[in-house]
């Protein structure tokens, strides 16, 4: 367990200076939107704080990678409305330590190389989508509550917040070009803040979304009948929740690896998350995952080590004990143009550059993943859908690539030299190549430059030989490799193949 919990890896030089500044920035901007979420939710505000504490202290100090920001993301929280709705807020913890458990299984198990299949192309939806999802919460902040109907804002309060915003977007630009010593986006909040309270200007505040003042997180085990009818009840959203999870962390966590030109652990980082669940579930937490904005906001300040990490969550925690009235107080708009800004840098604009560049099919499993993530908020759905389109796509492809060069040798024997690999979606073509009524009385299928790769594979291999047999001819296989041969073997029985000795591989005679 060494390899998980070791908490000085990915040895280097810390910048203490911009660790904390990084820390502080993040925390100000995942403050209203853990707020936000638990708002939409249903739950207690605190709830969202709670597991904004708990996800990113625990993966700061446990997860795959330094830089990686985990907190009470929304992607996991839609998957629980339903059942805050049907049944209440003890439910929902007790689907978010399960969904913790199931995390830990999977990397326990160490399925996190799986995040492996994700194409590049889905890669690049994903992150757009998301980048317009980030950007698109933000436009919600220009509206208010009246008589308890959500109305955009009007008059001098609109032009206040276009205003608050557009000062701090300048201020993220240009600050770097006078220092990079501290973060610009935490210097944008700041002086927005300060310009605000100095002049008096009445604009909205994180005040006006809840009050975040409270406690320590209190130790709570869920009241709920422990009985099957309630795990048939809970389980559903919390493998949702998370593979949601699962899949928006170690695609983060991919990111991340890029932008740094590192390597984190995924199956690491599923431990790390799941623990922060279980934790979530008994201290009044409504539980999360890596929150991509926070991450990018953390780069983008510089941090590169865990102390990042762990001041935002401890910040989080302070604010809640005692500098609440303080932040509250902060204005809205310095933590827009903030994620404004980080939206523009989330989104992959080179792909705009490379897509003329780019498979047709590629095309359409960029758009569509970022559509479905950008529409549905599922991101777990987009990505195994754009997975699966570029798996059969691939396939296809595959499939048309299989031929057969065809020689009859001094001897009257027809050799099929195959070339392309033998599965599923090419065992048609496969067939197609074969003249059994016209072949001579003995026949070699020569795999050098093929493989049998699947069940459908071998049952194809058998129809041919049914088909020589009926005729009265003979048919051997050549240059079979260790695994397809083992393929063969598991599949005796089934099929009656003749196997021609081969002094390279060094196989059975028949």
């Amino acid at each position: 367990m060494k390899q998980y919990f070791n908490l000085f890896d990915f040895a280097q030089k810390v910048n203490y200076k911009t660790e904390i500044l990084a820390g502080l920035t993040v925390a100000m901007t995942m403050i209203p939107e853990s707020l936000s979420f638990a708002i939409l939710a249903g739950f207690p505000p605190l709830v969202g704080l709670y597991a904004a504490f708990i996800m990113g202290l625990v993966t700061a100090i446990f997860g795959g990678r330094p830089g990686l920001i985990s907190g009470g993301a929304g992607a996991t929280v839609i998957v629980l409305i339903a059942l805050m709705k049907s049944h209440g807020l003890e439910y929902v913890f007790a689907a978010v330590a399960l969904a913790g458990v199931l995390q830990i299984m999977v990397g326990l198990f160490k399925l996190g190389k799986f995040i492996r299949l994700v194409p590049q192309p889905v890669m690049f939806g994903f992150v757009n989508g998301l980048a317009i999802i980030i950007f698109m919460s933000q436009i919600e902040q220009f509206k208010t509550m009246i008589n308890g109907e959500s109305v955009w804002l009007s008059g001098s309060p609109m032009f206040i917040m276009l205003a608050l915003v557009a000062l701090t977007i300048a201020i993220v630009i240009f600050f770097p070009k006078i220092t990079k010593a501290v973060p610009a986006s935490l210097v944008a909040i700041i002086v927005v803040f300060i310009v605000v309270l100095g002049l008096g200007i009445q604009t909205k505040t994180v005040a006006d979304i809840a009050s975040i003042s409270g406690g320590f997180p209190p130790f709570h085990i869920p009241e709920i009948p422990l009985n099957f009818e309630t795990l048939q009840l809970i389980f559903p959203y919390a493998l949702i929740m998370a593979s949601v999870g699962l899949t928006e962390g170690l695609l983060t966590l991919n990111l991340v690896d890029e932008i740094t030109g590192t390597k984190g652990s995924g199956n690491r980082e599923c431990i790390a998350q799941g623990s922060a669940n279980i934790l979530n579930g008994f201290f009044f937490g409504m539980g999360g995952c890596p929150m991509i904005a926070q991450t990018l906001v953390n780069l983008s300040a510089g941090s590169r080590a865990r102390l990042s990490g762990i001041v935002a969550a401890l910040t989080i925690l302070v604010i809640i004990l005692f500098a609440a009235p303080v932040i509250e107080k902060l204005p809205i708009a310095a933590l827009v143009g903030v994620m404004i800004m980080v939206a523009i840098g989330t989104f992959e604009w080179v792909s705009f550059r490379i897509i003329n560049k780019m498979p047709k099919h590629d095309i359409f499993v960029l758009i569509l993943v970022a559509g479905i993530t950008v529409v549905l908020h599922n991101l777990a759905l987009a990505v195994l859908i754009g997975v699966i389109i570029s798996a059969l796509v691939f396939a296809w492809e595959s499939a048309k690539r299989i031929r057969a060069r065809k020689y009859i040798d001094d001897k009257g024997i027809k050799h099929y030299e195959i070339y392309g690999p033998l599965f599923f979606g090419s065992t048609a073509v496969f067939t197609e190549k074969f003249d059994v009524f016209n072949d001579p009385q003995e026949v070699i299928i020569d795999f050098k430059e093929s493989k049998i790769s699947d069940m459908s594979a071998i049952d194809a291999v058998n129809k041919i030989t049914e088909r020589y047999a009926k005729v009265g001819k003979k048919i051997h296989l050549l240059h079979l490799s260790a695994d397809c041969r083992q393929l063969l073997q598991n599949a005796e029985g089934v099929i009656e193949i003749n196997i021609m000795e081969d002094p390279t591989y060094k196989v059975a005679v028949d």
